[in-house]
């Protein structure tokens, strides 16, 4: 019903995105989904991996700082107006998104939303109560 998500601060110099996809990438862990938000000086990257507990480790034990978050992964079809119609679901239920982003899933049609919800119980029983597929792992 919910994917954990990784965190990792990033100072915001050339490279340094490159270092933490190496590391991951050395680490033997595949990347299921990912976003950045930068200011000028640092960025937040949110992924969403195959095996959390190593990809932290290695993170951690090459200096960066890590956190991991609760996240609801709601399956859509890939089709216009999908989305839309998750979102009138949460706004109608007043559950507030605090931010999201997308990956194309391996099943032919389909996408996965990832939402980071401010009442994330809340927010899993909308989507469940709606007949929507949540996913643990993609």
């Amino acid at each position: 019903m919910q994917l954990r998500q990784i965190s990792v601060f990033l100072e915001n110099y050339a490279g340094r995105l490159g270092e933490v996809t190496r590391i991951l990438a050395d680490a033997g862990i595949n990347l299921r989904a990912i976003s950045i938000a930068d200011t000028a000086d640092f960025g937040i990257l949110r992924l969403i991996v195959n095996k959390n507990a190593e990809a932290i480790k290695a993170l951690n034990d090459a200096g960066f700082t890590t956190r991991e978050t609760d996240v609801a992964a709601v399956e859509i079809d890939d089709t216009p107006g999908s989305l839309a119609k998750v979102m009138e679901l949460f706004q109608r239920s007043k559950v507030n998104i605090e931010y999201l982003y997308a990956s194309l899933e391996g099943t032919l049609g389909k996408a996965v939303v990832i939402f980071k919800l401010a009442d994330h119980e809340k927010g899993l029983h909308i989507v469940k109560e709606n007949g929507l597929s949540t996913v643990e792992i993609f």
